[in-house]
């Protein structure tokens, strides 16, 4: 089944490999190795050429890693130094796919015994934790999940994203497209969308840095309002928006969506990357408060994180997953029959509905690329146990989409003028959507 390499050889060298032969006996990948602190080397019978081989640095590792094999366990082995990956990151999602998914209760019992022999160790302080407090999804606790996740510092998001700070999925042309192009089209393909117009007044719920609000007001000639909890996201956008000399068309605002004044209706609003953070409790109150905000005859695009719900599929946003404790808490993403079934309540007409998923698992491999090659700076900015962190949740990030585990949708939702379907601001096609790939000339200044 195996073949081992032997420098030295101790209890728990001899347990760990014995554990290794036992757990990996049906798994059905060779190309990979695993080498022991002691340097002893094992490694599949027949293995290929290994793309990445598995550091266990120390004793303790295999009883972190498997005790039992979930993916905050795995996760938090990799983040804490138990283990390293040295060669393709990517590669070795799926031998962490194949533990988190194919471990039973009765391997637990079986390789119990053989775990619980080796030592335990502590990792120390856990600042990387998010500790909220109050009410779930209420405006208090949202504010501090956001600024959690948000407000790492605006320098550390600059190292790796585009050169506009977009921090959603791009749109592709072609795979090999950089992702500056892809996050620039993808800005003008949402402003086609909504149909902007000079003089719209635009509402962008979770605006991020400013990047669409600014490329709106620049090249479409709308009034855009920008809302954030991030104060962070704030400063720098409000900064981008000056320099850019956007002033009088564009502005952002640290505001909860529940708390925009209803008193002026908008012509058009978007989201992009924000309803994921609402909780399924609150779908109904985001999308009734939309609607609310947008006039009749409005349309809204809703664009979000998406699950995709079949037995047997693990559900990787559980309460106690890396991700929850050490990247989006809180977060909260729904399968898109449920959303849009609470849209269609609120009062929507859905109009179109598109998948991007595998334009996710693009721009995830261009940010984790982008990320790796900043290694040392994002080392001294972050740490270690920082850095491995944001490494594993982008490798495992674009996994689950490349996988079709998760995909994200762009819903675009109407507000009928009467009530009755009318929808004379619809034209009958999309064919204005997909007219040419250049950026959308700048609109002239209000004053000429």
């Amino acid at each position: 089944m195996v073949e081992v390499h032997v420098m030295t050889r101790d209890s728990h060298v001899a347990n760990t490999l014995d554990l290794l032969t036992a757990v990996f006996e049906s798994y059905p990948g060779r190309d990979f190795a695993i080498r022991l602190w002691d340097g002893t080397i094992w490694e599949p019978r027949n293995a290929s050429k290994a793309r990445f081989t598995i550091a266990l640095n120390g004793p303790s590792a295999l009883r972190r890693m498997f005790f039992p094999p979930t993916e905050r366990k795995l996760g938090e082995a990799y983040m804490f130094g138990d283990f390293e990956i040295e060669g393709e990151l990517y590669a070795a999602i799926d031998l962490a796919r194949f533990l988190w998914e194919g471990w039973s209760w009765s391997d637990t019992l079986r390789f119990a015994p053989k775990l619980l022999r080796l030592p335990s160790r502590d990792p120390g302080d856990n600042n990387q934790i998010a500790h909220l407090s109050g009410e779930k999804h209420s405006v208090k606790r949202d504010m501090q999940a956001i600024q959690y996740h948000y407000d790492v510092s605006n320098e550390f998001y600059q190292l790796w994203l585009d050169e506009k700070m977009v921090y959603s999925c791009a749109y592709f042309k072609d795979p090999a497209e950089s992702i500056d192009a892809a996050q620039s089209r993808k800005l003008d393909y949402i402003c086609r969308k909504l149909r902007l117009e000079p003089g719209d007044r635009l509402l962008d719920i979770g605006c991020g840095w400013g990047a669409l609000i600014m490329h709106a007001a620049e090249h479409y000639g709308v009034d855009a309002l920008g809302i954030t909890l991030s104060e962070k996201q704030l400063a720098l956008a409000k900064e981008r928006i000056e320099a850019a000399g956007l002033s009088a068309r564009c502005r952002a605002e640290l505001l909860d969506y529940r708390n925009v004044d209803e008193s002026q209706p908008f012509d058009k609003i978007v989201s992009v990357g924000m309803v994921e953070h609402v909780g399924r409790e609150n779908l109904a109150i985001y999308f009734e408060k939309a609607y609310r905000l947008l006039r009749h005859g409005g349309v809204f695009l809703n664009h979000g994180i998406t699950l995709f719900q079949a037995p047997n599929i693990p559900q990787y946003q559980a309460k106690d997953s890396f991700v929850q404790q050490y990247i989006f808490p809180d977060g909260d993403s729904q399968h898109i029959a449920y959303v849009l079934d609470v849209a269609a309540k609120a009062g929507f007409e859905v109009r179109d509905v598109e998948s991007l998923r595998e334009h996710y698992a693009l721009t995830l491999k261009n940010w984790l690329a982008r990320f790796e090659a900043r290694r040392e700076t994002i080392l001294d900015m972050l740490g270690p146990v920082g850095y491995r962190r944001w490494r594993i949740y982008l490798a495992g990030a674009r996994w689950v989409f490349e996988s079709g585990y998760n995909s994200i949708h762009q819903a675009l939702l109407y507000k009928t003028e009467d009530g009755k379907g009318a929808s004379g601001f619809l034209p009958l096609n999309r064919d204005d959507w997909y007219v040419g790939n250049e950026p959308h000339p700048p609109a002239p200044s209000p004053a000429s």
